[in-house]
Parts: structure tokens; sequence; C-alpha cells
């Protein structure tokens, strides 16, 4: 027996994917797609945030300026790019939007699309606080989504993917059907909670603008290649058991035009398989598993 003991977190146990109950998304499709987008408001000169060079960098005016791009031009964009092929999206929004862009919460209302959770601001992340802080954290962004929107977020993203060891309970006390931070599958599963189960819905962190191309420098042409590469292989494997491919996206990252143009070619050749896949929201992707794969 081995003398090294592992840290464990006790909310799921292990699954591999050859050994669950088979099961089919709406209209008989195998493969769902879901568009994600990340919207952020920073605090100037301080904070958290991004640079378009270094990992490391320092707040400055000018990388404040480069992330505020993505929400006064890449965003207005993006929407127009989703208008023209016909995809919905969820947002992953700071609740500090609803104040500071205003016109971009009520084009994503106009649009019907879904608001997701994402912390107040991506100037801080929620590991760094107390489980009393935390709980204020969650309860302020989600109360600020209610009030704008009328409705109670059910799905909700950590700003960095961070959480603490209490945040899921956190989460399921506040109301939350599902998480997004744990890119662990290619199929949604159930987290165990101090208040009940929570659905973990998948969420990609490899294909996502930001780490590839901001923390690996991939350029445009390689970000085109990963989405349809990833796209293409899961609709093959997808004929063995039925899965979810998600494209992350920021506009501050994809928003910038000769990028855009990476995610318009991207959608084009998703578009040319519409009829073969699901395109929809982590949103509608939890109550249909939670219905035919109820919590334990």
């Amino acid at each position: 027996m081995s003398l090294v003991k592992l840290n464990r977190h006790n909310r799921y146990a292990y699954s591999p994917i050859t050994e669950r109950p088979t099961f089919t998304w709406p209209r008989d499709k195998q493969l769902a797609l879901s568009v994600c987008n990340n919207i952020e408001v920073f605090s100037f000169l301080g904070g958290l945030g991004s640079d378009s060079t270094t990992l490391t960098a320092p707040q400055t005016a000018r990388n404040y300026a480069w992330r505020d791009y993505g929400n006064r031009v890449g965003q207005w964009y993006i929407f127009d790019l989703l208008d023209e092929f016909g995809f919905p999206a969820s947002h992953n929004v700071n609740s500090m939007l609803f104040e500071e862009c205003p016109q971009i919460t009520q084009r994503i209302m106009t649009r019907g699309d879904e608001f997701v959770g994402h912390g107040r601001t991506n100037a801080e992340r929620q590991d760094a606080l107390g489980e009393d802080d935390e709980r204020r954290l969650i309860a302020e962004a989600t109360e600020t989504i209610k009030k704008h929107t009328g409705k109670q977020p059910r799905g909700w993203m950590g700003p960095y993917f961070a959480q603490t060891p209490v945040t899921l309970d956190l989460l399921k006390e506040a109301g939350y059907s599902y998480v997004l931070d744990w890119p662990a599958d290619d199929q949604p599963f159930w987290l165990k909670t101090r208040s009940g189960p929570l659905l973990s819905v998948p969420y990609s962190l490899e294909v996502n603008d930001s780490p590839a191309i901001v923390f690996r420098h991939h350029g445009a042409s390689e970000y085109e290649r990963m989405m349809i590469d990833q796209f293409d292989e899961m609709l093959v494997q997808s004929k063995k058991w039925p899965l979810v491919c998600t494209l992350v996206i920021h506009p501050f990252i994809i928003g910038y035009p000769f990028r855009l143009r990476a995610l318009r070619r991207a959608l084009q050749h998703i578009s040319k398989f519409r009829d073969e896949i699901w395109v929809t929201t982590p949103g509608a992707v939890a109550s249909h598993f939670a219905k035919i794969n109820p919590a334990p």
C-alpha cells in the first residue's frame, strides 16, 4: 500500500464515460454546442486584469483600454455575428456590467440569451475571500442580475475559474442549479454539496480564447483550427455517446476584427452541420440532463 495520501474533494466519484447510461439531447441529437461569452468589467489601475503581452503586468491605462475595447466595440461585433448565424449564446456577466454598460445587458435580454453569474467584477477573485465575504459576493452578484432581468440566474462561472472549498455549497444555498467551473468532463455530472446536488455542465478550459491567446500566445488562425478541430472530433465521438461542445470567448480578445474573422470561419464551418447538432445554452443543457438523469 502506498504511503502517499491524496487530498480528496469528495464532490463526485470517478465515472469513466464508457460506463454511463446512454441518452440523447432533444430531437435525438448526440452533440450539443454552446457559445459561451464572457463579458467583464475591471477597475482602472487596480485589482486584477489580463494584459495583452505580459501575464504578470501591472494594471495600466493601456491594458485597461485594451480590455475596455471589448465592451465598447468587440461585443457589438459579436452580437451581430451571432445574429447573422442565428446562434443563441450564454453570457457570463460580471454583475457590475448592468451599471457600467447597460446597453450590453439590454441587447442580451432582447436576444433572449442566458445570463450566467460571473461574480461582481473580474478585478477580484472569490478564492481569496473567507466564507462570509464569499457568500456576500455571490449574493450581490445574484441579486443584481435578478433586479435587472427579473430572473434568478441558474448557472455560475467564477472569475478565473476560482473557487474556495465551500464555493459549491454557497452556490447551492444561493439557488444555483449548475456550475461551469469544473472542466472535468464532456457530459454533465452531479456534484455533492452540503445542501444537496449541484450539476456541473461542460465548459472548455482549452477551447477558450483567454488561456489560448492571452496565456499561451496562440494566433487567431491557431485558435480557429482549435475550434474547428474540437467540434469535428467531438462530432465523431458523439456517435458513441452524447457530448457537449463549448466555444468560450471574450469580447476583448476574440472581438478584435482579425480574430473575429477566425470566429466567423469557425461558425461557418459548424453551421454546415446544423441539422446534426443541438445549438443551445448551458442552462438548456442542464435542464434536459436533469430531467433524464435526475440527481442521485
